[in-house]
């Protein structure tokens, strides 16, 4: 790690969030397969959109009402004709696929990684 190694302060400043995905569709626009979520992080943060390429592992059906965890103060990215609001976290499998980043239990919408 030597050179990567963070403060405190740098960590806090990431906002890892949870939320639950309400929607989940196609995104058919985008260079390569993904889909268009909106995520509710509760009320302070409320609902967001993310474009996120999971479509190995999760179909649409797969994808509601489950909760994620998420980057939520990066600035908006716009993706084709789709704007980013959040970055739905995830780790790649022995093939490279995205595993989604999720909580045990439920636990309110907008609860912070700390």
């Amino acid at each position: 790690m030597g050179d990567n190694l963070i403060s405190w302060g740098d960590f806090e400043k990431v906002h890892l969030v949870v939320g639950t995905i309400l929607e989940a569709n196609v995104f058919e626009k985008a260079r390569r397969p993904a889909y268009q979520l909106k995520i509710d992080f509760g009320e302070e943060i409320g609902v967001l959109k993310s474009s996120a390429q999971i479509t190995h592992h999760y179909t649409v059906d797969d994808l509601i009402n489950r909760q994620v965890v998420a980057v939520v103060n990066f600035p908006k990215k716009q993706i084709a004709n789709f704007m980013s609001e959040c970055l739905v976290t995830g780790f790649p499998d022995q093939d490279g696929h995205i595993v989604l980043t999720t909580v045990e239990r439920k636990v309110p919408n907008g609860s912070r990684l700390i």
